[in-house]
């Protein structure tokens, strides 16, 4: 699974990219202009950008030209209505590692999206195992020892978050947020409850409150 922000100005387009990334097994944020973007560049960790050339304030350019400056690896794919020889050379010229002309069939994008992850190295692993556990994501499926754990879709994205970073701690924000665009991130309290619940007979892993901040997974053993 890996961290795709999602830079469009466009709501709707926006969603529909972030939805069927995220039906792909990835996690995607969406932002609808550059400021938001920069804000969850530097909020968490991202393993690639998807960004639009026409927006608002800052242009996909100027966003490319920042993103390298912050981390000179980072895949970067413009997926923008412009396809003069031009604009390709710009963006190129910017650092991004690949171009799709709008539109766009979704399966080309993430045809495209997996094989600069494969080329940076990302782990794109669909299925997590953890002693008697085991997570996978095509399945939307968490089972104990075989047999199926009643999860709903937003506990087994939460539970998917938590052990594919052992001991990494997430805010509540984290954790509701970039999969349902934020709101009441309290809720994140209700779904770990049923989780620690469903798995309060495994010794592999434990979630564990940070206090004042949100929840990590520590494996046991």
């Amino acid at each position: 699974m890996a961290r795709i922000l999602v830079v469009e100005d466009d709501a709707e387009l926006n969603r529909t990219v972030c939805s069927y990334l995220a039906l792909r097994g990835h996690e995607a944020v969406g932002c609808l202009d550059a400021t938001q973007a920069f804000d969850a560049l530097y909020a968490r960790d991202v393993d690639l950008v998807v960004s639009d050339i026409m927006m608002p304030g800052t242009d996909g350019f100027t966003l490319a030209e920042a993103v390298r400056r912050y981390d000179a690896e980072l895949p970067i794919l413009f997926m923008t209505a412009r396809d003069d020889m031009a604009a390709k050379q710009r963006g190129y010229a910017a650092g991004i590692d690949d171009y799709l002309s709008k539109p766009f069939d979704l399966e080309e994008l993430a045809l495209r999206v997996n094989a600069l992850l494969r080329r940076a190295k990302v782990n794109l692993s669909r299925r997590i195992e953890m002693g008697r556990v085991t997570l996978d994501v095509d399945e939307r499926a968490a089972y104990l020892d075989g047999e199926a754990v009643d999860l709903t879709l937003r506990e087994f994205e939460v539970l998917w978050k938590l052990l594919a970073n052992p001991r990494k701690a997430f805010t509540r924000n984290q954790l509701v947020g970039e999969y349902w665009g934020g709101g009441a991130t309290r809720t994140v309290d209700v779904y770990v409850a049923k989780i620690r619940k469903c798995f309060a007979d495994c010794d592999d892993f434990s979630i564990v409150t940070v206090h004042g901040l949100g929840y990590k997974a520590v494996p046991r053993g």
